[in-house]
């Protein structure tokens, strides 16, 4: 094999033929390069997903950590692969460099993306498989896969949503998996003021615990200083104009079909009222007139019509013919 000057590529073999360019050896060589790497890479990456995954023990992290290993491998293998076909790896550097100038404005928004993506991995505000609400579009779905640009959300709409982790960051994002998974509903029932208030408080709790994936009861539930009771509890909200509003808190053991949940309980509350002493209240109005209430004057007019000789006349008020200047009781001329 001869000897090529430092940054002339890969030598030419004496072996090979010469209806074969050099140019094309090397391309070819830098291509086998390239995919040899790509396939070793993927081969490491299952090589060392189990060891990364019980190091970091977060799924979101994992997957990065084991990305940049793969893509470190495919750098290096192109760097390789630059050098085999002869271009100076300090060169193309500094065309890079002015390049990367040049484009800097347009890539900001990438740049952006990526430093916003370690904070969304640093701060863990969730995590791949937690059920979430994007409050501003109203969306509920699960974090499907977490990169350094973008965080891929599948929706309860069967969906996919990708949304870039700038945008994840500015905006309220309600995670329901987060740590604890048991999630706190309400459901306000309004009942009148003749209900036995009693009677339907405690139906009420019953019909709640009816439900499955609520939780009955068992140990008081801690959220940071507070504790709040397992059980369902229904309290007095307030007094209304039209009745009273009592509010029933509950716990769902999952957060994954809550409008489901929330729907069972309401129909259990029907239920269960509908057998009680205890009248549903709704908004309505009573007009009550009185000797104070004032008179309403109502008059009526009526027109009649009479056949004299022939033609059909008619008469108000007044008296007076429809034919100007004869009078109603006296014959035509």
């Amino acid at each position: 094999m001869t000897q090529a000057a430092p940054g002339a590529g890969l030598p030419r073999p004496t072996l090979l033929p010469e209806v074969v360019p050099t140019g094309l050896y090397r391309a070819v060589v830098a291509v086998a390069v390239i995919l040899i790497a790509y396939y070793a890479s993927k081969l490491l990456r299952q090589l060392l997903g189990r060891r990364i995954a019980r190091r970091f023990r977060r799924p979101s992290v994992t997957r990065t950590v084991l990305r940049a290993v793969q893509g470190g491998v495919v750098l290096l293998a192109g760097l390789l692969a630059l050098n085999v076909l002869g271009i100076p790896i300090g060169d193309l550097a500094i065309s890079l460099s002015v390049f990367s100038a040049v484009l800097g404005f347009v890539l900001a928004p990438l740049i952006g993306s990526v430093i916003n993506g370690v904070f969304v991995l640093t701060e863990r505000p969730y995590e791949i498989g937690d059920m979430i609400h994007l409050s501003d579009r109203d969306v509920y779905g699960f974090v499907e896969d977490i990169t350094l640009r973008y965080t891929k959300i599948f929706t309860l709409d069967n969906t996919f949503l990708v949304v870039p982790n700038g945008s994840m960051r500015d905006r309220d994002v309600v995670n329901f998996s987060a740590e604890d998974s048991r999630t706190r509903l309400s459901v306000d029932v309004l009942v009148t003021y003749e209900s036995d208030i009693g009677e339907a408080r405690s139906r009420i709790e019953a019909a709640a615990r009816k439900a499955d994936r609520v939780i009955e009861g068992g140990p008081d539930i801690r959220i940071g200083g507070a504790r709040y009771p397992a059980k369902p509890t229904c309290y007095i909200e307030n007094y209304g104009d039209h009745g009273v509003n009592l509010r029933l808190r509950y716990w769902a053991s999952e957060p994954y079909k809550l409008l489901a949940l929330r729907s069972k309980v309401q129909t259990n509350v029907w239920e269960e009222l509908a057998e009680a002493d205890v009248e549903f209240a709704y908004p309505h109005s009573h007009l009550v007139f009185d000797d104070t209430s004032g008179e309403l004057q109502v008059g009526t007019r009526q027109r009649t019509g009479t056949v004299e000789g022939g033609r059909a006349t008619k008469q108000g008020r007044t008296g007076r013919s429809d034919d100007a200047g004869t009078s109603a009781g006296e014959p035509e001329s």
